[in-house]
């Protein structure tokens, strides 16, 4: 809670999917009238982790990337979600999401914000599975040749279909995808949808690349939060994603609009594009009152679905990258929950062991030989924990696993789907995956898979703003 509180032997009482009693346990509650108790001895009761910005599709390709280049990454990547954007490889998609379901409810992740290509198979995958997530489709004009039309129209369709479904577990989101890629014109369109649904959270990537102000003054604005701010976005219903080239002024903005970022810590120690690059300034967000969550973005990219993990490469790399203490225990696990709950705009409703919140409960083993002796539980937690500790997970007060056993998945069958989904991928494509590695195609019919017309543009407006800074007095 609000006061860091843990209890050493502690009683949650669950009704109707929220929590009644957060107490220390008192004589008969492992007997108290109920439909069900789950003997907590010997368990660390904690909130489900909030997964605040990932992408989900391409789940089963995990392992397909690793020992790629940067570039040959990014190049095949391209070509790939050139072919998704024109409705291929939905078995992939499919198989990717309730994979990627699966995996994150055995690593205690109950919450998940994703933004993707086709977000539908997402949103009922998570919602079948009984867990909480938000979901949006990707919304570019320099990066596709997909009419802007047509990509708003698929976003109100998804929002109208799905948002507030499944009892309210899963949720809409408006996804621009990012400050390097979008025209003026389609923030612009942003905004009007997001006024059409004001209850929606606007999730974007923000300030990830050196692109980013070059673009921001190509569109007629200072840099990239000025645009967002001249068009009407900067405010408390933004969520920004990696925000690593923030400085000291983007940041007394960001606390002013209320907006929140996201911080993905171990895409960017994996895929590192500069030896100088900037590391997030998140002390510098969280003490300007900026809420920080952690995500794993695409985990499929660095072979992870544990958040755990997240919070660790997050102490480590802000401490190489800067000097140790950089965060303490108790706030890194903030960050894994409440903060990025309230990063998503719903911290009133999950994020910690409240009376009145929903029932987000996970479960971790701590009667192991590593958890010994058990002091320090906060650093246990985001230094030690692994998603093999947790045993049992609720969402909204309904058990997802119980005893490491998924109570909502088949297990065998969504492994199934998943090999023959990625078996398929490798005939159609070319694509060499076997035990030894993986190998793309020598060229994935790069060609004719890249996008034309949008990536010329997109370069186009990069290359003639930054001659016309490099001339401006």
């Amino acid at each position: 809670d609000e006061r860091n509180r843990l209890y050493e032997r502690g009683t949650v009482v669950v009704d109707d999917g929220r929590i009644t009693e957060v107490r220390k346990s008192i004589d008969g509650d492992a007997s108290i009238a109920a439909e069900e108790v789950i003997d907590g001895d010997g368990k660390l009761v904690m909130p489900g982790l909030v997964n605040a910005h990932t992408h989900l599709e391409f789940t089963p390709l995990i392992g397909a990337f690793s020992d790629l280049g940067l570039l040959e990454m990014m190049g095949s990547m391209t070509a790939i979600f050139g072919r998704l954007a024109d409705d291929e490889f939905d078995y992939l998609v499919e198989a990717g999401y309730e994979l990627a379901a699966l995996n994150f409810a055995l690593g205690g992740v109950t919450t998940v914000n994703s933004m993707d290509v086709q977000p539908g198979a997402g949103a009922e995958a998570f919602g079948q599975a009984g867990l909480r997530g938000l979901f949006g489709p990707v919304i570019t004009d320099l990066f596709w040749d997909e009419p802007i039309d047509e990509q708003f129209d698929r976003a109100r369709q998804f929002i109208e279909e799905y948002h507030d479904t499944y009892g309210g577990r899963i949720q809409a989101t408006i996804c621009p995808h990012d400050d390097w890629s979008c025209t003026r014109e389609l923030w612009e369109r942003t905004e009007s949808l997001a006024s059409e649904y004001p209850d929606l959270l606007v999730h974007t990537h923000l300030l990830e690349l050196e692109e980013s102000n070059t673009m921001a003054r190509a569109n007629g604005a200072a840099d990239s939060l000025d645009l967002l701010d001249d068009v009407g976005l900067l405010d408390d219903r933004l969520l920004a994603a990696h925000f690593r080239l923030a400085d000291e002024d983007d940041i007394e903005r960001t606390a002013a609009s209320e907006a929140s970022v996201a911080h993905c810590p171990s895409v960017f120690a994996y895929w590192n594009p500069d030896a100088e690059m900037q590391w997030t300034p998140v002390p510098e967000l969280r003490s300007a009152g900026v809420d920080v969550g952690l995500g794993i973005d695409d985990h499929y990219w660095h072979d992870s679905y544990s958040l755990f993990g997240e919070a660790r490469q997050a102490r480590l790399a802000a401490n190489l990258k800067r000097t140790a203490g950089q965060y303490t225990s108790m706030e890194l696990v903030r960050m894994l929950t409440v903060e990025g709950a309230r990063a998503l705009g719903i911290g009133d409703e999950i994020g910690s062991l409240e009376a009145g919140k929903r029932a987000d409960l996970i479960l971790l083993d701590i009667e192991k030989p590593k958890f010994t002796p058990l002091t320090n539980i906060p650093a246990h937690i985001v230094n030690n924990a692994a998603p093999a500790d947790v045993e049992t997970v609720i969402v909204d007060g309904d058990v997802v696993m119980r005893d490491r056993n998924p109570v909502t998945m088949n297990v065998d069958e969504v492994r199934r789907q998943a090999e023959q989904a990625v078996d398929r991928f490798a005939d159609e494509t070319g694509w060499e995956m076997d035990i030894g590695g993986a190998e793309p195609p020598g060229t994935l019919d790069t060609v004719r898979d890249l996008p034309k017309r949008g990536p010329t543009r997109l370069l186009s407006r990069l290359a003639l703003q930054s001659v016309r800074d490099t001339f401006e007095w």
